[in-house]
């Protein structure tokens, strides 16, 4: 009897993927709940295991995009597993010949250890090498002269005339993942399809930096997870997005559509592309909560092993390119959400404060948002807040 492989549903929103790898190849014998191969979506990557246990025949090839719930191939139950082969006895190893019996029947001069090494070591062969030992043995002194000859003959030769032609530059061609494919698509969807417009300002990251050197080793020691900077982002946008309740909006057809909870995207970068993660209902975290989440869904994104779970359902995203070195850029919305707020590196420079010129560690902040929907006004107002939470990080613990 055939079983069929049926490309498995991965999300409401997905309706097609591709097959990224065969894990098992066409005439294996699978088990069932195997993984056999790797389906590759717009969300993510997983592997799919075998609903039965039989001989696989595949019916679709490495690369070939596939509708969810296609069928890609069977597995015949009928056949059984195949016997496992005896393991043979291990093999007594032959006695290693001594140097002088090895020498004697190659009727070649022995070597000592030590010369063997270094010729080993420099390139010459020892059987070249005169020996100076008694009996004709090459001493590591014998060895090392043939070397300091051949790097005197090298330093004599005339350099090489300079060639001709330059060799021909060469190229790679490798097909797009589903996935980079996606992502192209989104991205292009978004500027073709959105107002996008971007505000700036800048924050002053002292108070921040301040309150992480002195709380950091015991907030580690409590929470297990170091204090970075993102908890800090995450909790400003939650202030931020409480006061202006348009920016955790987005538009649907004619309708607006205000969400009244806070979910959290922070990109990341992975070998695959970039992935959003999300943080469901960041309000409610405290600062460990928010750094052991952003910690567990990293790895998960770069193992490989993040879900489309993981990915859906965010209402405002934060994206760090100052991780990079960035110092300022223009980030592209993550539709369907209306805003998305860029962090940068953090450069120290001069600033005033209270007519005294200061240097301060500074920030450059960026809010990209749909005009259709956000007006600018509440756009600056709404980066003016995120800067004021962080330059006054007391004011997200008081909810002030």
């Amino acid at each position: 009897m055939a079983v069929d492989i049926k490309v498995p549903s991965v999300g409401e929103s997905v309706t097609e993927g591709s097959i990224a790898r065969w894990i098992k190849k066409d005439g294996d014998y699978v088990r069932q709940d195997e993984a056999i191969f790797e389906l590759e979506t717009e969300k993510a990557s997983q592997e799919v295991p075998a609903p039965a246990s039989g001989v696989l025949k595949t019916r679709v090839k490495e690369g070939d995009r596939v509708v969810i719930g296609s069928v890609v191939g069977q597995i015949d139950e009928s056949q059984a597993a195949p016997a496992e082969a005896p393991k043979p006895p291990p093999a007594l190893a032959p006695a290693a010949a001594t140097p002088q019996k090895a020498a004697e029947t190659n009727d070649q001069p022995p070597v000592s250890p030590a010369a063997r090494r270094l010729a080993t070591e420099s390139g010459v062969d020892a059987s070249d090498v005169a020996g100076s030992g008694r009996r004709g043995t090459v001493l590591k002194e014998d060895v090392q002269s043939a070397v300091d000859s051949h790097a005197a003959k090298a330093e004599t030769k005339p350099a090489a005339a300079p060639a001709k032609e330059q060799k021909e530059q060469g190229e790679t061609r490798q097909r797009m993942s589903s996935l980079r494919q996606r992502i192209a698509e989104r991205l292009v969807q978004a500027q073709k399809t959105t107002a996008s417009l971007t505000t700036f300002n800048e924050a002053d990251m002292s108070a921040v930096m301040d309150l992480r050197t002195r709380y950091k080793d015991r907030f580690k020691e409590k929470h297990a997870v170091g204090l970075g900077f993102m908890s800090f982002f995450v909790k400003a946008s939650v202030e931020a997005l409480k006061a202006f309740p348009v920016v955790n909006s987005r538009i649907d057809g004619n309708d607006v559509v205000t969400q009244h909870f806070f979910n959290i995207g922070v990109a990341v970068s992975t070998e695959k592309g970039l992935m959003v993660p999300v943080l469901r209902d960041a309000d409610q975290l405290s600062f460990g909560g928010i750094e052991k989440a952003i910690g567990n869904l990293a790895v998960k994104a770069r193992d490989g092993k993040i879900s489309v779970t993981d990915l859906q359902g965010g209402t405002f995203t934060i994206t760090n390119g100052g991780i990079f070195g960035s110092m300022m850029s223009t980030p592209i919305l993550n539709t369907p959400q209306c805003a998305i707020l860029g962090m940068h590196s953090i450069q120290k420079r001069p600033v005033v404060r209270d007519d005294q010129i200061v240097i301060r560690p500074m920030m450059y902040l960026a809010l990209t948002y749909d005009h259709r929907l956000v007006d600018g006004r509440e756009a600056v107002q709404f980066l003016v807040r995120i800067k004021e939470c962080l330059e006054n990080p007391e004011r997200m613990l008081l909810e002030i």
